[in-house]
């Protein structure tokens, strides 16, 4: 899998146990990255199952217990890429967050290029629609943090 699908395990696997098992020094190489995990909540308020094909893709979003942050989660199995407009309907109508989206890069690859992946923020309302592509054996994870 790429990178961004290993992120995107901690809100479409559902454990209030969650843990990053690995060396330190290979998430050293990535903290940037390594700050969705960090922020990542462990527990749920509210999940949402927004697609999902068995076998192909799933796409998740799950509200953090006694918060009003969200994070999504999109995995990508197998060999076919997965491209989605992600409609941000379930945030409430009347706040502004603030989305950090980590994605497959363009050349990323479950065999060939799993480490490539991209980083970018927003400001998105529940009116907002994110168009995204995962790898194939990709994915992608977003956090969105409202804006007080």
């Amino acid at each position: 899998t790429t990178l961004c699908n290993q992120l995107a395990l901690y809100v479409t696997m559902y454990s209030p146990l969650q843990m990053a098992a690995d060396f330190p020094e290979h998430y050293e190489q990535f903290m940037d990255a390594f700050q969705f995990i960090k922020d990542v909540a462990v527990d749920w308020d509210d999940s949402k199952y927004l697609e999902a094909e068995p076998g192909k893709y799933i796409t998740v979003v799950r509200k953090a217990k006694g918060d009003n942050d969200w994070f999504v989660g999109n995995v990508c199995c197998g060999e076919e890429e997965h491209s989605t407009n992600l409609k941000l309907d379930f945030l409430d109508k009347d706040k502004k967050y603030k989305a950090t989206i980590y994605t497959d890069a363009k050349d990323a690859h479950y065999k060939n290029n799993p480490q490539a992946y991209s980083i970018s923020t927003k400001m998105v309302t529940s009116k907002s629609t994110l168009k995204l592509k995962s790898a194939a054996g990709g994915g992608f994870a977003i956090s969105l943090h409202e804006v007080k």
